[in-house]
């Protein structure tokens, strides 16, 4: 996975595209130096279009193609509609001005994802705040960020919701630790109206929710909040997200990501069952 941080976070699909590529490229026996010699470009410039850390003008992707010896008229078109797709930006570009580029790409890939699975800690996941909640918990986070920004972010977190009830919706399966339910953010009637929002979503058929309580003790990822995404598209593999107050780290190594894909199914066990969590919910709510 590219560096998020780099200028242009990449979507999902100029990564599907990079990785095609260099496939190709591999299959034909070809160096980077030899690929680049075919465009007139540096070395590096190969790399960086492999790992979808720039955009892939039509003409380069034409070239590149017939260097790797692809004739079939369909198969080139199926490439060209992708490169068009890919340098396209996603529905979250309009929100450019208050969307840090390293979280650009968190919502490219949850855009894409078929299953989204999460630990956290802190606060609710975003998928499942209200709008209150997330205002409340954004402006704690970003004490110097001007009303107007806040107003614009939390729009962005509501329509990324959207894809928990599109056609083909993902699966969300969120651990969620005691401690979310416990911490009072925004006021008794924005924490009765969130956990109200959550019993909701345990309905869903692709929602599945589970608490970690205090009482079961430490577990695995005591660490900090993280994400894991699956694709329904074979090139590309699990990626785990972690995130900083300055940015985030994107794992796509399937030794680094197996660890995070450990440590929440031990959580899964650990924490109290999914059809438990409506009943453990409700109890949350009477207590506010």
């Amino acid at each position: 996975m590219a560096d998020p941080r780099s200028a242009g976070a990449p979507t999902v699909l100029r990564v599907v595209l990079g990785k095609r590529l260099q496939d190709l490229r591999e299959k034909a026996g070809l160096s980077f130096e030899q690929a680049a010699a075919a465009l007139d470009v540096t070395h590096a410039t190969i790399r960086r279009m492999e790992k979808a850390e720039v955009g892939l003008k039509l003409p380069y992707v034409e070239k590149l193609l017939a260097t790797y010896g692809v004739t079939d008229e369909k198969e080139i078109e199926g490439f060209v509609s992708l490169a068009r797709e890919a340098n396209k930006p996603g529905w979250w570009h309009r929100f450019r001005d208050v969307l840090p580029e390293w979280f650009s790409a968190f919502v490219s890939l949850e855009s894409e994802a078929n299953l989204i699975r999460a630990y956290q800690p802190h606060y609710i996941p975003g998928l499942l705040q209200t709008e209150d909640y997330a205002a409340a918990v954004l402006k704690a986070g970003m004490p110097h960020a001007s009303a107007m920004d806040i107003d614009r972010i939390v729009a962005l977190r509501m329509e990324r919701q959207s894809l928990l009830t599109r056609d083909n919706a993902p699966m969300l399966w969120v651990v969620m630790d005691e401690t979310v339910l416990r911490r009072p953010i925004g006021g008794p009637k924005v924490m009765r109206d969130q956990v109200t929002r959550l019993m909701e979503a345990t309905a869903l058929p692709n929602v599945r929710l589970q608490i970690m309580p205090f009482a079961a003790g430490p577990h695995p990822a005591m660490y900090g909040p993280f994400h894991i995404f699956r694709f329904p598209i074979p090139e590309l593999p699990d990626i785990a997200y972690a995130e900083s107050l300055v940015g985030a780290v994107y794992f796509d190594q399937r030794n680094d990501v197996s660890q995070f894909l450990e440590a929440l199914d031990r959580m899964c066990a650990q924490a109290a069952p999914a059809h438990t969590t409506e009943a453990i919910l409700g109890g949350f709510r009477k207590e506010i």
